[in-house]
C-alpha cells in the first residue's frame, strides 16, 4: 500500500495529500473568461486528473497478503503449519515463536524456549502435531505443537553442530551437520541413536530432500557435490562430481523427474532423476548467491538471493520471470503457506515479509523464444507481488 505522503511514479516523488483540491484551486485562480486557449487548459487538467486517479488506485489496492513482521532476534528459519494459518519462526537465541497470520494483522500466539544456541532448522510433522528443531548446540528436539511440551530430546545427536533437517514421513526424519555427516532417525526407536549414518561429504550438508516414494534421500553440500542415499537399502546410491560452486539448496520438479540445486554463484543446476552423478544442465541467474529456493509449481521456482531479491524462474523452458519481492539485505529463509497463496521470506534485518503469488497460475506456459540480450531486463522485471512496480505497468492504468 502506498503511503499518503510519499508516492513515486517513474522514480520521482509525488505528494498526494489534497493534491486534487490544490490543483483545482490553482486552475480556478488562473482562469480568464472566454480565452482562446481554454480548451488546451482543460485537456491539461484532465491529463493531470488521470494521473491522480492512477495514484489513488495504487493506494486503494486491498491487502492480499499479511503485513510485515519485525522480530527482536535474528531469524534463522521459517516454517508454515501444514493445516493452520500459523507461522513458526526460529531465532539465533534458540527460541521458536508462533504467529497466527492474516491479511489484516498477525498475532503472536506463543513462544517456545528450546535450544541453548541458535536454532538452525525447524519442520512440522506431516500432520502438524509435532515440531522438530535442530541447533548449533548439536541437539534435536521433538515438541508437541498443541501442548508445547518437549517429547523427545536428542542431546548430542551429532559430533558437530547440526545444519539442516527434513521430515520424510510420520516416523522418519534426517539431519545433516557442519562436517558433512547425514543421519537417519526413527521416532519409533527408543533412546537417542540413529538408525543410519554416513559421511561422504567434506563440507557442511546444506539441504536434504526426499521424493514422495521415499526411495532416495538427496543431500547437497558446501563441497559442491550431491550425495544420494538409498533409503530402502540404507546405503549410498551415488555421489556426484564436485562442482565449482557450493550447493546451497534443493528442490524437486516436473513430477519429481528433475532435481534443481541452487549455488553460491547464482546458478541453478539441473539433475535428471536417477542420474545424480552429473548435472544435465545449468542456468545462470545474476551473480548473487542463492541461499534457498522453494518450488511454486511444477515449472516455476522462487529463489532467495544474497542481494535481497526473490527471483522467479521458469525451468522448462529456462526463462527468468522477474522479481517476486525485495529485502534491504540478503534473504536467508523462505517457505510457502499451506494453500499456496503466498510465500514468506526473511532477511538479515529481522523482518518477515509475505508475497502473494497466485498470479503464477497464469505463468505455466511461457515462450522459449527470447533473445540473449533480454536476460538483463527479465532479471529486473518486477512481478505483481513486488513492492516496486515497473514504470510501464503504472502508466498502463492511464490508458
Amino acid at each position: 500500500m502506498c503511503p499518503k505522503e510519499d508516492l513515486s511514479v517513474g522514480g520521482e516523488a509525488l505528494t498526494n495529500s489534497d493534491s486534487d483540491v490544490s490543483m483545482s484551486e490553482s486552475s480556478d485562480s488562473n482562469l480568464e473568461p472566454e480565452t482562446s486557449n481554454q480548451p488546451h487548459e482543460e485537456a491539461s487538467s484532465d491529463d493531470e486528473d488521470e494521473v491522480i486517479k492512477a495514484i489513488r488506485r495504487e493506494c486503494e489496492r486491498t491487502n492480499d497478503h499479511p503485513p510485515q513482521i519485525i522480530c527482536e532476534d535474528f531469524i534463522t528459519d521459517l516454517c508454515f503449519h501444514p493445516h493452520h494459518d500459523l507461522l513458526a519462526v526460529a531465532s539465533i537465541v534458540g527460541d521458536v515463536v508462533f504467529y497466527k497470520y492474516g491479511n489484516e494483522e498477525n498475532v503472536l500466539q506463543s513462544t517456545l524456549e528450546l535450544h541453548m544456541k541458535a536454532c538452525r532448522d525447524i519442520e512440522f510433522s506431516l500432520d502438524g502435531k509435532l515440531l522438530l528443531s535442530t541447533s548449533k548446540d548439536k541437539s534435536i528436539m521433538i515438541s508437541d505443537f498443541d501442548s508445547c511440551k518437549l517429547l523427545r530430546f536428542y542431546e548430542n545427536s551429532h559430533d558437530s553442530p547440526v545444519y539442516c533437517l527434513t521430515v520424510i514421513d510420520e516416523n522418519l526424519f534426517a539431519t545433516g551437520d557442519e562436517d558433512g555427516r547425514v543421519k537417519l532417525w526413527d521416532l519409533r526407536e527408543k533412546g537417542d541413536k540413529q538408525i543410519y549414518q554416513t559421511r561422504k561429504n567434506e563440507d557442511y550438508i546444506s539441504d536434504i530432500v526426499c521424493d514422495s516414494a521415499h526411495k532416495y534421500l538427496l543431500c547437497s553440500s558446501g563441497d559442491g557435490s550431491l550425495t544420494t542415499i538409498d533409503l530402502q537399502k540404507r546405503g549410498i546410491f551415488m555421489q556426484s562430481e564436485e562442482l565449482d560452486d557450493e550447493l546451497t539448496c534443493l528442490g524437486l520438479f516436473r513430477s519429481e523427474t528433475k532435481l534443481i540445486a541452487g549455488s553460491t554463484q547464482g546458478k541453478l543446476f539441473f539433475f535428471n532423476w536417477n542420474e545424480f552423478g552429473l548435472n544435465s544442465d545449468a542456468f545462470p541467474s545474476n551473480k548473487a548467491a542463492i541461499n534457498t529456493l522453494i518450488p511454486i509449481t511444477e515449472n516455476i521456482v522462487v529463489t532467495a538471493c544474497e542481494d535481497g531479491n526473490l527471483r522467479a524462474t521458469h525451468l522448462f523452458p529456462h526463462r527468468h520471470l522477474g522479481i517476486v519481492g525485495q529485502h534491504d539485505m540478503g534473504v536467508e529463509c523462505l517457505d510457502i503457506c499451506n494453500n499456496g497463496t503466498f510465500i514468506a521470506s526473511s532477511g538479515h534485518n529481522n523482518e518477515i515479509k509475505f508475497w502473494n503469488i497466485q498470479y503464477f497460475e497464469t505463468f505455466e506456459k511461457v515462450s522459449s523464444k527470447h533473445k540473449k540480450h533480454e536476460r538483463k531486463s527479465e532479471l529486473a522485471n518486477n512481478l505483481p507481488s513486488s513492492k516496486v512496480r515497473n514504470n510501464a505497468d503504472f502508466f498502463s492504468d492511464l490508458a
